[in-house]
């Protein structure tokens, strides 16, 4: 079978190895650090979903991150111990979790969505909107077709 598709071999590989998102990671931690912020990018993903919805369970984090429960463990005890978050188990199953914004955590969304908004922009310099718009629609296709998920 023949590939409809014309592949950039070094492309594919950078995006699938994460070279993308490696950077915009690192970017966006040393922004964090740079502005006295004392989270990583990982917490900062925890910290938006929270702010969406606050007081999910352990393994909802879990399956919005795509982290395993070891990792998600470990990321909670730093937040915990940050004051950012805390662990509420539940009275009816004392194993499960909710995870709820401390009034640190809270007070943290308005100069965390600055430095990430800057972040950004920095990121798509020279990218104009109708192209943004196709690779958002193109990754989520992606992502739809690797995981069967429609929640990006």
């Amino acid at each position: 079978m023949i590939n409809k598709f014309q592949f950039d071999i070094r492309l594919i590989f950078a995006t699938l190895n994460g070279k993308v998102s490696a950077a915009i990671y690192q970017q966006l931690q040393k922004n964090f650090t740079k502005n006295g912020i004392p989270i990583t990018p990982d917490g900062w993903t925890i910290l938006i979903y929270l702010w969406e919805k606050d007081g999910v369970k352990q393994q909802d984090l879990c399956d919005a991150t795509f982290k395993d429960k070891p990792s998600m463990t470990r990321l909670l005890d730093s937040m915990e111990e940050q004051h950012l978050v805390v662990r509420i188990s539940q009275k009816k199953d004392r194993r499960t979790n909710l995870i709820y914004l401390t009034k640190t955590g809270r007070d943290l969304e308005v100069p965390i969505r600055k430095i990430t908004e800057e972040t950004l922009t920095e990121a798509l310099k020279g990218v104009n909107s109708d192209d943004l718009m196709i690779c958002q629609e193109v990754m989520k296709q992606i992502f739809r077709n690797t995981t069967g998920r429609n929640d990006l």
